[in-house]
This record gives structure tokens, C-alpha cells and sequence, in this order.
């Protein structure tokens, strides 16, 4: 009877130890860093803000609204980046088909006789016509990029950077090197939103959670997401394993198009056309998804600590922002995020391989 009365006791105990372990897990700095960091870039601007400008802005309602909105299209351009990353291939060409679906978008609804340079584009397309056209002409840059990789063998590296210059020099070509303004009645588009008591929840928003959501779903519940991860982490391991990595590789740099040929019409109904805007979008999608890595998922890429590393990241720059430093403060503040980031998941990688070799160790010691 004492032996098995005190079986509960040792099993009560352990779960108690482990229960308290996971939450110290759940909440440690290797788990959840970007939490902390954001604690203390908004504790340090909440101070700094009204003590150089004399006003509250850093805290009020409608710049948080407003980094909401205008940070969506730069986590978007981050998912796509990431979708690719956990199939093992870079998609180093994101802001360049972004650019190139804003002025396609914007091209295709004019008439000819408003466009100077006439490549056979300028059609007077309705802007539901255009847009869809846009997206599918995205998912096809993806599609090309996916078969250099995958039948040319070349590195995605490489192939996305090549594609990257070939796609800013069409950008430039269709646009005859030239912006234009958003044309009548396509603004409406991104204009669109959900009234939520002070805050309007806008269409650009909306598309993010919805493809947040979708994303995390097939990434975390459905074996094409278990075999994407594994064709990333060791992509001869899943060949060995039956996974076609070459197909996974192709339809995650097809995704990776057809988010940004989205984010390309929802740019271009808010801005209009600009051939170089999605250039600036690649450092900081890059930098969210090495520093996203490090959240919750111990070095491993996942939707959710993009999204939050990325809002975090954009607090930063917007407290930036708002003390009036130099312009190039941001750029220098993304390329040290990014460096930071890739060491911080390195390190995470390492450590939990070591600790794997340790307990491997210990139970060898044990036998």
C-alpha cells in the first residue's frame, strides 16, 4: 500500500516540476525576446517622445492605428519571404515583384491614350480585372524563379537576385520611368474598412489576417506543412523520406509571388504607382523573419513571430520617427535588427543541438 500511495505523490511532484519548468520556458527571453524588447523600446519612448517634441504622439490611439495599417503590406511582404525560407529557399526578389505588380496594376486600368510608352499594356481595364490579372501575373514570376531553382539547379540565392534585377528593370520599362497616381476610383480598395469603435480595421489588414491565419494553419496542421519544414532543415533527410523537395520549392516561391502580386494592388489603390517602392521592403521582411524564428518556436520559422517581430520592429522605427532623427537612422536600424536576428537563431539552433548531444550523452553515461 505505502509503494503505491506513493506513486502519485512522485507523479503529482514531476508534473509540478514539469509544469513549472514550461512556464519559465513559455515566458524566458530565448522564447519570447521581442515581447521584451518591445517593452523596453516603448518604456524608453514613451519618455524620450514628450520630453524632445513636448507631445504625446508616441502614445496616442491614431498612431497605433495608423502603424497597424501601414505596416500590414511590410508583414505581408515578410510571409512571403518566409514561406519560401521554410522549404529551404531564399526569395530574395520580393520587393522587386512587388514594384513591378504595383505599376502592372496601375497600367493595365489606364487607357492608351494616356500612356506615353505603349508596350500593348495600357488595356482601360476595369480595377477588379487588373488586380486579378496582377496576382496571377505573380504567382508566374513565381513559378519562373521556382523552375531556375528547381530544373536549372541553380541557388535561389542567386536565381531570386537575378530575377530581382530583371524585375526592377521591367518595373521601370512598363512605367516609362515614371510614377502615377492612383487611378479614379481604385482607391476605394485600400480604402476599405471595418468601423471597431475608435480604430477602422482597414483591407490591408483584414488580407494579412486572414492570410496570417491560413499560412499558420497549413504551416502547423497539415503535412504539407510538416514536409515544407523538413525539406528545409534537411532537404536529403526528406528526399530519403519520400518528400518531392523540388515540388515543395516550387509551390512555396509560387505562394511567396502571389502574396506579393497582393500587396502590389493593395499598394498601388493606396499610393499609386512607383517603380522603386517595394525595394525597401526586403531588409525589414528579412530581419522580422530571422528575429521571428527566435519566438516561440525555438529557432524555427513560424507566421506569428514574424508578425509580432516585424510590429515590433516598426514600433522602433516609428519612436524614431517621431524624435526627428536623420533618415538614415531606419536603414542602419534594420541592418543591425537583421545581423542581431540570424545570430540570435543561430545561436538558438546551436544551443538546442548541443542540449540534444548532452541528454544523448548523459543516457549513454547512465546505461
Amino acid at each position: 500500500m505505502k509503494k503505491t500511495e506513493g506513486i502519485p505523490t512522485v507523479t503529482d511532484s514531476g508534473k509540478a516540476v514539469s509544469s513549472g519548468s514550461e512556464w519559465r520556458r513559455l515566458l524566458s527571453f530565448q522564447n519570447i525576446s521581442a515581447i521584451y524588447i518591445f517593452v523596453v523600446i516603448f518604456v524608453i519612448f514613451s519618455i524620450l517622445v514628450p520630453a524632445l517634441t513636448g507631445t504625446q504622439s508616441f502614445l496616442a490611439p491614431g498612431t497605433w492605428a495608423n502603424l497597424l495599417d501601414t505596416q500590414s503590406l511590410t508583414v505581408l511582404a515578410a510571409i512571403a519571404v518566409l514561406i519560401p525560407l521554410t522549404a529551404g529557399v531564399f526569395n530574395l526578389a520580393v520587393g522587386a515583384e512587388i514594384s513591378f505588380a504595383m505599376m502592372l496594376c496601375i497600367v493595365l486600368q489606364l487607357p492608351s491614350a494616356q500612356y506615353q510608352k505603349d508596350l500593348g499594356l495600357a488595356l482601360g481595364l476595369p480595377w477588379p480585372v487588373a488586380a486579378i490579372i496582377t496576382v496571377l501575373a505573380g504567382g508566374l514570376i513565381g513559378l519562373a524563379s521556382g523552375l531556375v531553382v528547381t530544373r536549372l539547379k541553380i541557388d535561389s540565392f542567386i536565381a531570386t537576385l537575378g530575377m530581382s534585377s530583371i524585375l526592377i528593370a521591367l518595373a521601370y520599362l512598363i512605367s516609362a520611368n515614371r510614377p502615377f497616381s492612383v487611378p479614379a476610383g481604385f482607391g476605394s480598395l485600400s480604402a476599405a474598412n471595418i468601423p471597431l469603435g475608435p480604430f477602422r480595421l482597414t483591407l490591408p489588414v483584414i488580407v494579412l489576417i486572414v492570410i496570417a491565419v491560413v499560412g499558420w494553419y497549413v504551416l502547423e496542421r497539415t503535412p504539407i506543412g510538416r514536409r515544407m519544414y523538413a525539406a528545409g532543415f534537411n532537404p536529403d533527410g526528406a528526399r530519403l523520406s519520400g518528400v518531392n523537395v523540388s515540388r515543395l520549392q516550387l509551390g512555396a516561391l509560387v505562394v511567396g509571388g502571389l502574396i506579393a502580386g497582393v500587396i502590389g494592388v493593395l499598394a498601388s489603390s493606396k499610393f499609386g504607382g512607383s517603380p522603386g517602392y517595394g525595394n525597401g521592403m526586403l531588409l525589414p521582411a528579412l530581419a522580422a523573419v530571422f528575429l521571428g524564428s527566435t519566438q516561440f518556436k525555438g529557432g524555427r520559422f513560424n507566421i506569428w513571430g514574424t508578425v509580432l517581430a516585424l510590429y515590433v520592429l516598426a514600433v522602433g522605427i516609428q519612436g524614431f520617427l517621431l524624435v526627428r532623427v536623420p533618415d538614415w537612422i531606419t536603414d542602419f536600424f534594420y541592418g543591425v535588427a537583421l545581423i542581431g536576428a540570424v545570430a540570435m537563431s543561430r545561436w538558438e539552433r546551436t544551443s538546442k543541438r548541443l542540449g540534444a548531444v548532452k541528454r544523448a550523452t548523459t543516457l549513454g553515461s547512465k546505461k
